[in-house]
């Protein structure tokens, strides 16, 4: 008994010294220099509302990183080494400054949810081109982004489950049959006209929240 006491002591004193019991994976890191210390070891970095140099970091260091939040950064650029984030499924962009995402930004093949909201100086298009190579990608964020019309680049995602187009300016309802495996269209706070009783005739079976 004393003997497998002891052993039982060992395993979780030797777990606890170097390293082995798992890290809280629900925790946000907000601090930079903090998560650089055990960039392996972090899950979920929020840097938002902060003014940190990005271009300097080993971003391949966050081998598990799943979640980034980078809003309201003034971000004129994002950073290439993002790109390298094989373990990332969600990032916030919203609120910089940016005109297109890097090429690369298709390497990030995990990745599942992406939030481009209140953005003034982007190319949409362009940059829905780059989003739309993600195998992946099943919810996109573009609320609050002055949005009069979607264009047609946006038919070209394959696998989007997901559209959120808040706070913009459309008048009529999208049609986007095509996209096939589309389940949730928010449109609330548009300008249209919300009388239309029957949708099934612009999008089967696709719930839409106004």
């Amino acid at each position: 008994m004393k003997t497998n006491l002891i052993l039982a002591f060992l395993i979780v004193f030797s777990n606890a010294l170097f390293g082995q019991i798992k890290p809280d994976q629900s925790k946000d890191y907000n601090n930079l220099e903090e998560a650089l210390k055990n960039p392996e070891m972090i899950y979920r970095l929020d840097l938002s509302n902060q003014r940190v140099k990005l271009d300097t970091i080993n971003w391949t260091k966050f081998t598990n990183l799943t979640y980034l939040n980078l809003k309201n950064d003034h971000l004129k650029e994002i950073p290439i080494g993002i790109t390298t984030l094989k373990s990332l499924k969600t990032i916030d962009l919203s609120g910089n400054d940016f005109n297109i995402l890097p090429s690369d930004f298709s390497n990030l093949t995990a990745l599942e949810e992406v939030f481009l909201n209140d953005e003034k100086k982007m190319n949409l298009p362009k940059t829905l081109n780059i989003l739309a190579k993600l195998p992946n990608l099943k919810s996109l964020h573009l609320e609050n982004d002055h949005l009069k019309s979607l264009p047609s680049e946006l038919l070209r995602f394959k696998n989007l489950e997901k559209l959120y187009l808040g706070n913009n300016e459309l008048k009529q309802i999208p049609v986007l049959k095509t996209l096939d495996h589309l389940k949730y269209l928010d449109l609330k706070n548009n300008n249209i006209e919300t009388d239309i009783r029957d949708m099934k005739n612009l999008n089967f079976g696709l719930k839409i929240n106004f």
